[in-house]
């Protein structure tokens, strides 16, 4: 008897103790921002309604950068958690799919779908925000580096002079004075709400006596996304006026990347195996675009076989898409190409091709990392001497990081070693 009653209390004890340590499990405050992870989308709305919440959406992708340090490094620290807590229900939702999505996540699909198209988010991180009666009212886009930083913007969540899904309303609801609608316009663009913003810069330049100034010039070059955008005709017909006040060769430019965004790279996307259809491709550009068919297909192959890491196809179409249209390429995609021919072509006659891109990507402004492509394939083709001056003056017109590894870039010359892999 005094055994079993021995076990009874021990039994008791121990169911005791686990009691009250689930109890101060519970009791203890979360320090960083809570995020609800077993609610529905219509659980998190009730949720807010009933707890006179706002709703804060993370919205984000496996493979976002940002996403990543924003969730390991801002959201957990306890600053966060103060602010958001006390003030948000508060959900991730991830979207996009994965092999490794598990059984939540999978729940959400139709949700995370939903809240894309809806709200037209095509950069992560995006961050939504409801009021309690699942209104939406405001949205930021891209992560701070500060916990600070993050609130900061976040706050301007409670400003209706600010929210921007409240400006949209007024807009949509007959606003219409012109530094309301330049204002919102320019916000849209930082918020890459090309969806919603689309209107309100056309509501805009129609207040203008003139699209070709410098403010409608460049708000005109952001919202030309497409080929049916008012600008994309402006730029097609009216080159020489729109380079007036953007520089030369812009207006060529957006027009190919426009094209390539609408008829080559979903085919690009889509290829099997025997890759992608080129002469396809040329042949819809073609069909309305006749002018622009060649280089839209040539930079077509350049950007795919950049992409696969098909170094031998690469090197064929990078020289002949160069030798064609090269006078076309910018300071950046100059430098981008050098550095790939440098890093992966074993064809020294390519590198040498690659060498008086690399110098005119600096041309115009000196710039330190594109002189550190110059000196690496000045390095590769033999000419150690001027290798090194180039990549000197490079480490003398950098700063902070950039330091360190142009230095170490010139002590493997000076010890001949390989600056390639």
């Amino acid at each position: 008897m005094y055994r079993i009653l021995h076990s009874l209390l021990l039994f008791s004890a121990i169911a005791l103790s686990v009691h009250l340590a689930s109890a101060q499990d519970q009791a203890q405050p979360v320090k960083g921002v809570r995020f609800e992870h077993e609610l529905s989308w219509s659980a998190v709305q009730a949720r807010a309604m009933t707890g006179n919440k706002y709703i804060f959406v993370d919205c984000f992708t496996t493979w976002c950068g940002p996403c990543r340090y924003m969730r390991t490094t801002i959201f957990p620290q306890e600053e966060a958690g103060n602010f958001f807590n006390d003030k948000f229900v508060s959900v991730e939702v991830q979207l996009d799919t994965t092999a490794k999505d598990n059984d939540h996540v999978k729940g959400w699909y139709a949700d995370a779908h939903q809240i894309m198209t809806q709200y037209g988010i095509h950069a992560f991180p995006t961050y939504l925000i409801f009021a309690p009666n699942g209104r939406i009212v405001h949205r930021i886009v891209g992560g701070r580096e500060t916990a600070r930083e993050f609130i900061g913007v976040a706050r301007e969540a409670f400003d209706t002079s600010r929210q921007y899904y409240t400006q949209l309303e007024q807009f949509k609801a007959g606003r219409g004075d012109s530094a309301f609608l330049h204002r919102l316009a320019d916000q849209s663009l930082g918020l890459y709400d090309f969806q919603d913003g689309t209107p309100v810069f056309k509501a805009w330049l129609a207040t203008q006596h003139s699209m070709y100034t410098p403010t409608a010039m460049h708000l005109m070059e952001n919202y030309t996304q497409h080929s049916s955008d008012i600008g994309f005709p402006v730029f097609l017909h009216h080159a020489a006026e729109a380079d007036k006040i953007l520089g030369a060769g812009k207006a060529e430019r957006l027009v190919i990347n426009t094209l390539y965004r609408e008829y080559a790279r979903p085919q690009l996307q889509s290829a099997g195996a025997d890759g992608p259809d080129w002469k396809a491709i040329q042949t819809a550009v073609a069909a309305k675009y006749p002018a622009q068919a060649g280089e839209v297909t040539a930079r077509s192959k350049v950007l795919y076989y950049e992409s696969k890491k098909d170094w031998p196809h690469f090197q064929t179409v990078i020289v002949a898409y160069m030798q064609k249209y090269g006078a076309h390429a910018t300071p950046e995609e100059l430098n981008s190409y050098a550095w790939d021919v440098f890093s992966n072509c074993p064809d020294m006659s390519c590198v040498a091709d690659a060498l008086d891109w690399s110098k005119r990507s600096f041309k115009s402004e000196a710039n330190p990392t594109f002189m550190d492509t110059y000196a690496n394939i000045l390095y590769k083709m033999g000419k150690k001497d001027d290798a090194i001056a180039w990549e000197e003056k490079a480490l003398n017109l950098s700063s902070g990081n950039d330091r360190a590894n142009y230095q170490s870039t010139i002590d493997k010359m000076r010890k001949g070693e390989k600056t390639w892999n």
